[in-house]
Formats: C-alpha cells, sequence, structure tokens
C-alpha cells in the first residue's frame, strides 16, 4: 500500500497550511488505515544547513558517476562525511519511502521557509531522480498572488518549488493548492479583502478533498 510522507514547515503552531495538510492526510489515512504514514515537522525540529562535509559527498557522487541513492554511502569515508550523511541518511530515507511527498508550505518573503529550503538542500543530490512519486504542496500566503494578481510576479514559493521538482527530481506533474489573503484576518487595511480569503479557504478545502480521491482514484484504485 502507497506510503504518505507529511511534512509541515511553519512557523505557526496552529496555521492554514497545517490545517490543509492535515484534511489530507486524515483523508488520506482514513481511505488506507494500515498504510504507511511518516509525518516530521520542520519548524520544531529543522534540519542544520548543509556544510563542507556535505559538499563533499556531493563532489564524489559527481566524480565517480553514482546516482543510485542506494549507493550514496560509498563516498562517506571520512568521520565528517560521517556526520554529515547522520543528518542527511534519515531525511533522504523517507523521502524514498514514500509514495506520496505531502508538503505544507506558507509564503515568508515572497519564498518558502527558511526550515523548507534547508530540508530540500539536506535530501538533494546530483542527477537525482523521484520520478514517480506525487509530490503535493499545500499552500498559504498573506496576500494574492494567484495568476492576474498585480503581486503575482512576486511569487517564488510555488515557482520556486515547481521547478525544482521538475527540473531536479523529474517530477513535473506536482500538485499546488493555496489558501490566500490570510492577512485580511490580521491586517485592517485588507479587512474589505476578507471575503475573498473565507472563499480562498472554502475553494481550498474542497480541493483537497478532491485531490485525496482523485489520486487514489489515479494510482491505487482498484
Amino acid at each position: 500500500m502507497p506510503h504518505l510522507l507529511h511534512i509541515d514547515a511553519s512557523a505557526r503552531s496552529r496555521s492554514f497550511s497545517r490545517d490543509l495538510t492535515a484534511r489530507f492526510a486524515d483523508a488520506w489515512r482514513a481511505a488506507d488505515p494500515g498504510g504507511g504514514y511518516t509525518y516530521r515537522d520542520l519548524a520544531t525540529d529543522p534540519p542544520p544547513p548543509i556544510g563542507q562535509a556535505w559538499t563533499e559527498i556531493c563532489d564524489d557522487l559527481l566524480r565517480h558517476g553514482i546516482t543510485d541513492p542506494v549507493r550514496y554511502a560509498e563516498v562517506v569515508t571520512t568521520p565528517e562525511r560521517a556526520a554529515a550523511w547522520a543528518v542527511v541518511e534519515p531525511l533522504l530515507g523517507e523521502v524514498l519511502t514514500a509514495d506520496v511527498v505531502l508538503i505544507g508550505s506558507p509564503m515568508y518573503n515572497y519564498s518558502v521557509p527558511g526550515a523548507l529550503k534547508t530540508w530540500i538542500d539536506q535530501i538533494t543530490f546530483p542527477r537525482m531522480s523521484l520520478a514517480g512519486k506525487a509530490f503535493v504542496v499545500l499552500s498559504a500566503r498573506g496576500g494574492a498572488y494567484g495568476p492576474g494578481a498585480p503581486k503575482a510576479p512576486f511569487d517564488h514559493q510555488e515557482r520556486y518549488l515547481r521547478d525544482f521538482f521538475a527540473g531536479h527530481f523529474a517530477v513535473d506533474d506536482a500538485v499546488f493548492l493555496s489558501v490566500e489573503l490570510s492577512n485580511t484576518l490580521v491586517d485592517p487595511a485588507l479587512g474589505h479583502l476578507a471575503v475573498n480569503h473565507h472563499e480562498s479557504v472554502t475553494r481550498a478545502e474542497a480541493a483537497v478533498d478532491e485531490l485525496v480521491a482523485g489520486l487514489w482514484a489515479s494510482r491505487w484504485a482498484g
């Protein structure tokens, strides 16, 4: 049965991105009570930034033409690399085990949270394909960044993740769903757009429910 890796990156303990990923995970696990499930909270347990030893591992993988993750440990040849690999191995193992990678990510400063970027850095190695895995990103933004919005060109959250998944992991069908205008709840200057925010939440929740059902029907039904 399929294995779900559920990742949250919001610095808030209660957030729209967390609510959406919880909704997805609950529906997924209800559809497959005996299936695999792994949860990682990057905000409460952030991975450390990559360092020199990590770069040495990458260099040797390229030098020796190693692209199979099963063989990565072959280049862990120094105590410093072993320490770096001790960070990488569990994170990478979770991704390799997963059939579906579910990521909850708010937009921070037009991009992704630092902890999510660090996680991506830690698990990514040269010519590493994750084709065949389903990637789902459920996000929240304080403003409006959808097609046609004045700030759409400033969206370096979805654009970055979509380009990265396709360009490095060979995953060109990642799914993105967003709640927008969450700042209408705290910023009086945006209060007149509160109804748009609530409509965005309703649409996103319905889309999450349809997405779970659609993934099961297209990949694992029957």
